[in-house]
């Protein structure tokens, strides 16, 4: 049984935990689409920049957060939703899933909590960003399937 609930403060460590895990496939998929420069020049120490972004996240006012847990009250996934009002669009701004649990429709939950929230919130639009490599399919997966459309977009990179 899984539950949905707001984001505590004391949930921050093992958010930061899961999420490595989660995107570790996907930061593999970029150092190999990317190379060895290119990556290096981008992300660097790819598990400390994106650990530190999740604290930004968690830690950020204008960021709707929610968990998703199971009945011992381990936590399974995160997602992270902000308002762009002038634009009247809502954004998935970071999701996570606990690899041991992926496949098992908590990304889709905690992606249509987001989306709801966005709705009530009187949102006309609502947003998720992806990559197109190989290591972000699953993702893109999700997004589809939880009824987003996809707009293909090609970002170039040059080592200078």
């Amino acid at each position: 049984m899984t539950a949905l609930r707001d984001f505590r403060p004391s949930d921050q460590e093992a958010i930061v935990v899961l999420s490595l895990r989660a995107w570790e496939p996907v930061f593999g998929s970029l150092h190999e689409t990317l190379g060895e420069e290119l990556f290096a020049r981008l992300r660097g120490d790819w598990r400390a920049g994106q650990a530190a972004q999740v604290r930004a996240v968690l830690g950020d006012s204008d960021q709707r957060v929610w968990v998703a847990e199971d009945a011992e009250g381990r936590i399974l996934g995160f997602v992270a939703a902000k308002l762009h009002v002038e634009q009247a669009m809502g954004e998935v701004h970071m999701i996570a899933v606990d690899p041991c649990v992926q496949n098992r429709g908590i990304g889709a939950a905690l992606t249509e909590i987001a989306t709801d929230w966005m709705r009530e919130s009187g949102m006309r639009t609502a947003m998720i960003e992806t990559g197109g490599d190989p290591g972000h399919a699953p993702a893109r997966r999700l997004y589809e399937k939880t009824g987003y459309t996809p707009l293909p977009a090609v970002r170039f990179f040059k080592a200078l």
